[in-house]
């Protein structure tokens, strides 16, 4: 084989790889990530340790490593019981994984081990098989949250070992990170998400 045909194959393979890298990056920055559950807060949803893909351009197209969305390409608004991810209001080096309960504007209390958005308790098998304990600041008994406009109160489903919304407050729609999809890690739990 001469130089030229050597160089020429090396050349195939670097732009080859060069390429699949740049697409791998625009998937995982733009469409969909891989998330580990790394502890028991939405047990049991999520066990410790299962893997998640999340849809990023469902609800918007964010701007990487800046925290920017591009609202002019948001798809769709996430709807109340959906599994978001979201950069932490406390730390932004995190990403959390939570219940999305109530939207701005609405006044959330958790009374009974139920919750209440706008005084009516909510239905649907994801709030009745869990008792949400009054914890936090904002989870107290007696006390009603309004939730404050382009924000979202969130929950862990493991209520008794969740740190969320009822401590820290609130999550600011520009945290919004996407959508849990399904569980594709370990094999015996692949399984879509509701």
């Amino acid at each position: 084989m001469n130089k030229e045909k050597a160089a020429s194959q090396v050349r195939e393979w670097v732009e080859s790889i060069v390429i699949a890298l740049a697409i791998a990056i625009v998937i995982q920055t733009f469409i969909v990530q891989a998330f580990k559950i790394p502890s028991g807060s939405m047990i049991p949803t999520f066990k410790i340790g299962d893997r998640i893909f999340v849809n990023k351009f469902l609800y918007s197209a964010r701007v990487p490593f800046v925290n920017w969305r591009l609202p002019i390409l948001d798809i769709k608004e996430p709807k109340r019981g959906d599994i978001i991810v979201f950069v932490s209001p406390e730390d932004a080096r995190k990403d959390f994984v939570k219940r999305l309960v109530a939207f701005g504007g609405e006044k959330v209390e958790i009374r009974g081990g139920r919750i209440l958005v706008n005084g009516i308790a909510l239905e649907g098998p994801c709030y009745k098989s869990v008792y949400y304990y009054n914890a936090g600041d904002y989870g107290r008994e007696g006390k009603v949250i309004v939730v404050p406009q382009n924000s979202y109160f969130v929950l862990g489903d493991n209520s008794a070992n969740s740190r969320d919304s009822r401590y820290w407050g609130f999550v600011p729609k520009k945290n919004l990170v996407g959508k849990a999809m399904f569980i594709y890690w370990p094999l015996n739990r692949i399984k879509s998400i509701t």
